[in-house]
């Protein structure tokens, strides 16, 4: 086990690691590497291409759900369990959890998605559950819903892929992959939960497991990673060996001075430093407090360009904001200032109606039976979401045993009759209107063209991921797939020639000379935490809240700004979940800078207002 602080050499040791496996005389496709993200899986292989023969057996690095798609689909798994591997969009997602069990059984629609969560995975929400089926009965009850629903929706939860294959291998013992490699080694383990874990480690059975990890980074407890993971490891497994990776060569020796004050404030921590190496720079490190939301924004955007002005590329500037909306105001007030910048939050490429509608026609083009995509689009535009007449379509498809597209073809011509389904059958009139307009249309470029125009914010992203595509694909059904597969699994590029401005979450594994922490406020970070948590769940809450601004002070190379503000409107605070200290003229209300700044020990620069910040 190698227990690697931030920017102390992880990804040198694990491809240093591989190198030994190979030099010891292991047959490439013999080791497994299993890593946290698409961009990172891609980027070991080209660092491995050295080590092996250009022909021949290779090593596998590959994303945890990217393996178990391959293994479920070689063994036969998807096909044996009428399983279609069709992997639902976040939006598409909400909109197939709030049809089920019209009663309400299922709580809220946020009831729902932490079933959902749960359900993903293997019902293992601490790390002491087994991983398995549901033993209560609402975990049961919607287990039985959902999967119905996803049968007949032909369509799959990503998150599924880890039970199913968790699943195969239990009831499998003789199955070839369990003895298919010599060595695992797996990447960001504190990132897994405990069903991922599992499955991991059945692999590893017939050969040796090599994990890579670091407690103080775990931030991913909404989908039940926990940081007990990587702190009891070498309880679980006796005889391993503790490897220290404790030298950042990454941070200013002043940066990880304020990292390491504050993650020593957790009392479950595993003990290991962070030092920085002797020839790292001292950094520049700026503490700001301005009056206002926007007075922030500017006042981030006025920084920014003036460090570009000074020879800072815009790809090495990194802003991260606990709040999408304050993200974005950021990024607005960049662009103004004439710094090509660029977004990053969970869901971005399709949170917006437009972008929604034009991924769903994309979809539709490529597959007309696409139940999933065809829910999709009678949703749209509808507070309601028609659930409704959509619920009596559904029942008359099945009666009759064909598809709620089929349904409405004979509703729209008048053979049946689907109660209070006009506003239901206009919809999918004008549905048929667009594809047969899209149809018309020769080329894949002309078609993104006319889908997502350049220039037309909402679907900006959808057009950068489906011209990124094009390389690769030569037909519609090819193009709908490859974006489907990059909004469902959204990455960051590890490298960027624009600013970027993104969540904490989406940081991990990022770095940049230039790196901003903006909106650091009470009540976004860290959060406001469930009024249904118990105790212990608060302190546990706020504990990786203190790990997720560890993540972020780290991303930083050369030059920190720690930013937070005084007051917000009252409309944006109660969005936000900010608490607020008091009513202020303008409909304003006070809020107060992170407790976290306070935790950053003696290395921390004085606060200064945003007014008097002179950088010159």
């Amino acid at each position: 086990m190698a227990l690697a602080g931030p920017g102390t050499g992880k990804t040198f040791s694990l491809i240093h690691r591989v190198a030994r496996l190979l030099e010891e005389g292991c047959p490439p496709d013999q080791i497994l590497v299993v890593t946290f993200a698409r961009t990172a899986a891609q980027d070991l292989l080209r660092s491995l291409r050295d080590l092996q023969p250009d022909d021949g057996p290779q090593v596998s690095a590959r994303t945890l759900h990217g393996y178990c798609f391959s293994l479920l689909n070689s063994a036969g798994v998807l096909l044996a369990t009428r399983r279609v591997p069709r992997i639902v969009a976040d939006f598409e997602r909400k909109i197939l959890l709030a049809d089920l069990e019209p009663d309400g059984a299922f709580g809220s629609l946020t009831d729902r998605q932490n079933l959902a969560k749960a359900f993903e995975a293997a019902w293992a929400r601490r790390l002491t559950d087994t991983p398995g089926d549901p033993v209560e009965d609402l975990d049961q009850a919607f287990q039985n819903a959902l999967l119905d629903s996803l049968r007949w929706h032909k369509a799959m939860l990503v998150g599924e892929l880890v039970p199913l294959a968790l699943h195969y291998l239990h009831e499998n013992p003789a199955a070839p992959e369990l003895r298919a490699f010599q060595h695992v080694v797996i990447d960001e383990f504190q990132d897994l939960n405990k069903s991922e874990q599992e499955l991991l480690e059945l692999l590893a059975e017939a050969g040796t497991l090599t994990v890579i990890g670091d407690d103080d980074q775990s931030i991913y407890s909404f989908k039940w990673a926990n940081p007990d993971g990587i702190r009891t490891f070498e309880r679980d497994h006796p005889g391993t060996r503790r490897i220290p990776l404790e030298e950042c060569r990454r941070c200013p020796t002043r940066v990880v001075s304020m990292a390491s004050s504050l993650i020593a404030r957790d009392p479950h921590r595993l003990p290991h430093a962070l030092r920085p190496r002797p020839t790292n720079v001292a950094g520049e490190v700026h503490v700001v407090q301005w009056t206002s939301v926007d007075e922030e924004a500017a006042g981030i955007a006025a920084f920014v360009a003036h460090k570009i002005a000074e020879g800072v590329p815009p790809g090495e500037c990194l802003v991260l904001a606990a709040n999408r909306l304050v993200g974005y105001g950021i990024r607005d007030a960049m662009r103004a200032a004439g710094i090509d910048t660029r977004s990053y939050f969970r869901e971005e490429p399709v949170d917006d109606p437009d972008a929604q509608e034009a991924f769903t026609l994309l979809n539709l083009l490529a597959d007309r039976d696409d139940r999933v995509s065809l829910r999709a689009w009678l949703s749209f535009r509808s507070t309601t979401q028609r659930r409704s007449p959509y619920r009596r379509a559904l029942e008359m498809a099945k009666a009759a045993n064909t598809d709620v597209n089929e349904i409405l073809r004979r509703a729209s011509d008048g053979a049946v009759q689907i109660p209070y389904g006009h506003q239901l059958i206009e919809r999918w009139r004008l549905l048929q209107v667009r594809l047969v307009a899209l149809r018309g249309i020769a080329g894949l470029e002309d078609l993104i063209d006319d889908l997502f125009p350049e220039g037309v914010e909402p679907v900006e992203d959808l057009r950068v991921l489906a011209l990124g595509a094009l390389p690769e694909v030569d037909n519609v059904a090819g193009l709908a797939a490859a974006v489907r597969a990059s909004v469902s699994q959204p990455q960051v590029p590890i490298e960027s020639t624009e600013a970027r401005v993104m969540s904490f979450y989406k940081s991990k594994g990022l770095t940049a000379r230039l790196v901003v922490l903006a909106g650091l406020v009470q009540g976004l970070i860290p959060g406001t935490p469930d009024a249904r948590f118990s105790p212990q769940e608060r302190d546990a809450f706020l504990e990786e809240q203190r790990r997720l601004f560890y993540v972020g002070l780290t991303r930083a190379t050369q030059v920190l700004v720690l930013s937070s503000y005084v007051r917000l409107p009252i409309r944006l605070a109660l969005r936000l979940g900010v608490s607020s200290r008091g009513y202020l003229p303008g409909g304003q209300v006070r809020v107060q800078a992170s407790e976290f700044l306070g935790q950053l020990g003696p290395s921390r620069p004085r606060a200064i207002v945003g007014a008097a910040w002179t950088y010159e």
